[in-house]
């Protein structure tokens, strides 16, 4: 597992966050998601809004990878991981009430996405564009 360093947790809340996803015949899905949020040190969680690709690729392989970057920046991490759909439970709540504050009109998440982050990669410009750095 990846550690998630405070550099990283300070710079992800209000980012645009891109979920890839590939389904269990390989054929990829790509999917915004606004409401990514860090869980703890080796894992991030992300609402399902809007998400029938995304939680159908899911379903067959738990495979995931998150793009965010900051274009003023220029800075960006990808994040790679396997995924864990959650129906209940402390995470869900926590996620649900976030979406409830924001969106009080549109309901409830159909579930949260849990991520187990096992490797960060470098999307910044420079010296260690491309590379793991966790």
């Amino acid at each position: 597992m990846a550690i998630i360093s405070k550099e990283i947790k300070d710079f992800l809340p209000g980012k645009m966050a891109w979920v890839g996803t590939a389904d269990k015949s390989g054929v990829p899905n790509l999917a915004p998601k606004g409401t990514m949020t860090v869980i703890d040190d080796q894992s991030l969680a992300f609402a399902d809004l809007f998400s029938l690709k995304t939680r159908s690729a899911l379903e067959s392989n738990p495979n995931i990878a998150v793009g965010v970057i900051d274009p003023s920046g220029p800075k960006g991490y990808q994040f790679k991981g396997k995924a864990e759909l959650l129906t209940a439970g402390p995470i869900y709540d926590e996620i649900a009430a976030n979406v409830k504050k924001a969106l009080p009109n549109l309901g409830p998440p159909k579930y949260v996405v849990k991520i187990n982050v096992t490797e960060i990669f470098s999307l910044s410009p420079g010296p260690d564009a491309g590379k793991n750095i966790a």
